[in-house]
């Protein structure tokens, strides 16, 4: 009876060890938001491109790419150049002028059925009055813009012609241009992320199935002693 029990319990461990497990994490495929800043960098924004409001000057990045959160995000491949890239567009009163760079990202982001527009990085400086929002900015340069019911950036200059935001079921190896995008929505809140679809890890489930061989051997032994 005594050995029932272990093993009993042994399996009741063993399930428990399984269903606790940690589920792997979860990739999505949206656009980020950058903003250059003062080092020549690009800095993850901390809002949506429909309330930032970038000034004179300033420069305003987006890059597609799979990513699990804002921690492993992916910037535009280009810099924040704004001197280069507004080179050609003079001063006007009652206007801004801001550079936008617009990252497609590489073959690897792509959604299944579509690539990459060519070339990979497009750039504009978008002229526009000095109450305007990024996505302002955006729309002048890099239309037709895409959103969703949420207010979620979904497609720039016609990509991707589908999805926002989707989960993948696998987080894609991180592009090599790229360094360490959330989803950001019109308030640059990043989308919800769950725990994805993974199941236990292999070592759990390992220990598990040690935990009841172990207890078929003690079950085993018992019965011979008998």
């Amino acid at each position: 009876m005594r050995t029932a029990r272990f093993f009993g319990a042994a399996a009741s461990l063993a399930l428990t060890l399984a269903v606790a497990a940690p589920a792997q994490a979860a990739g999505y495929r949206y656009w980020s938001f950058w903003e250059g800043d003062a080092g020549g960098k690009w800095a993850y924004a901390t809002q949506g491109p429909a309330t930032a409001r970038p000034s004179d000057g300033d420069a305003i990045g987006f890059r597609f790419a799979v990513s699990e959160d804002t921690s492993d995000a992916s910037r535009p491949s280009a810099a924040p150049d704004f001197a280069t890239i507004c080179s050609g567009t003079d001063e006007k009163a009652g206007t801004k002028r801001v550079a936008v760079v617009v990252d497609f990202g590489g073959p690897e982001d792509a959604p299944p059925g579509e690539k990459p527009p060519a070339p990979r990085v497009e750039t504009g400086c978008a002229q526009v009055r000095t109450d305007a929002t990024g996505a302002e900015a955006l729309a002048a340069v890099a239309k037709p813009l895409r959103y969703d019911s949420a207010a979620m950036l979904c497609g720039i200059a016609g990509y991707p012609a589908k999805g926002c935001g989707e989960q993948v079921a696998e987080t894609s190896a991180p592009s090599t241009t790229g360094t360490p995008t959330g989803n950001p929505t019109a308030s640059g809140t990043p989308r919800a992320q769950d725990d994805g679809g993974g199941g236990p890890s292999a070592g759990i489930l390992v220990g598990g199935a040690a935990v009841l061989v172990l207890g078929g051997a003690a079950v085993w032994k018992a019965r011979r002693r008998a």
